[in-house]
């Protein structure tokens, strides 16, 4: 457990435009959870972008970017620019001499403006949302991944979407370096393209299409609330809706990527900013 004094800054950046969630609440956890545990200074900041358009600067020492809903074919929005603009800031420093490096993490909404900012894949609007508990499966060696360590094949992680990113561009994928690490579930009965859902963009930039910061107590609250119920079993069925709730009470599942995935990735940036010596890596 590290004892350093230095003040580590997180900003989380909230894409929500404002609609109730679980995804915020979960980061806040992740982020208290290993603050205590690491023994960190470890402070942050939550921006409201889409809604208020704001955004960091430069001064923080890693980032969150959060899911959200809607189309993320948003390019004229006056938040969609400077939020480009802060990546493009962030590439710049970490392809730059200046150090320490700024790790990014970009979930689901997030992902998908990764995604069309790179024009690594096809982003369309899928035929149901996507809802669940489901299987996610590494491809291309991604459980190798510092930030899928310690992860199964496959492993389960909450997926709620209606818009996704398909048929990967392999040239794309070279030009900038960027690698497939897992992609959804395989159904053979559907003719359809299973949909990218990790991928390493660079060595400091990562990003998921599902939620890994999702937890067990917030889901099944999620999944309780009246309205929500009606709407699951009305779009997957009553069995699916089953299902989701008996998935909840398997800590191998859900809850398991909830303590791995995003800590993996805190402590590869925290070791950043302190340094290879730091014992945060090995505690």
């Amino acid at each position: 457990m590290t004892t350093d004094p230095r003040e580590i800054k997180v900003a989380v950046l909230d894409l929500y435009n404002g609609i109730e969630n679980q995804g915020m609440r979960g980061f806040d956890e992740i982020l208290r959870r290993f603050k205590s545990d690491k023994n960190l200074n470890l402070t942050w900041q939550v921006f409201n972008v889409r809604q208020k358009n704001e955004l960091p600067g430069m001064e923080f020492d890693l980032y969150i970017s959060s899911g959200g809903p809607g189309n993320p074919l948003t390019e004229d929005e006056e938040w969609d620019k400077r939020y480009m603009q802060l990546i493009d800031e962030l590439e710049a420093w970490n392809n730059s001499d200046t150090t320490p490096k700024k790790h990014v993490l970009f979930v689901c909404h997030s992902f998908q403006l990764l995604c069309r900012k790179y024009k690594l894949g096809e982003i369309s609007l899928r035929r149901s949302p996507s809802f669940g508990i489901l299987p996610v499966h590494f491809v291309n060696g991604g459980e190798s991944d510092p930030a899928m360590a310690g992860l199964a094949d496959p492993f389960y992680a909450v997926d709620s979407r209606s818009w996704q990113v398909v048929h990967p561009d392999e040239q794309a994928f070279e030009k900038i370096g960027a690698k497939l690490l897992a992609i959804e579930k395989e159904r053979p009965y559907v003719d359809l393209p299973r949909a990218m859902m990790a991928i390493r963009f660079n060595k400091y930039f990562i990003g998921t299409q599902f939620h890994p910061e999702a937890n067990p107590e917030g889901m099944k609250l999620h999944l309780l609330n009246a309205e929500k119920k009606q709407q699951v079993i009305d779009e997957h069925g009553e069995h699916k809706y089953n299902e989701m709730l008996e998935r909840l009470d398997h800590p191998e599942m859900l809850l398991h990527t909830q303590r791995t995935l995003i800590p993996n990735f805190l402590r590869e940036a925290v070791e950043e900013v302190l340094g290879k010596e730091s014992v945060i890596c090995k505690s």
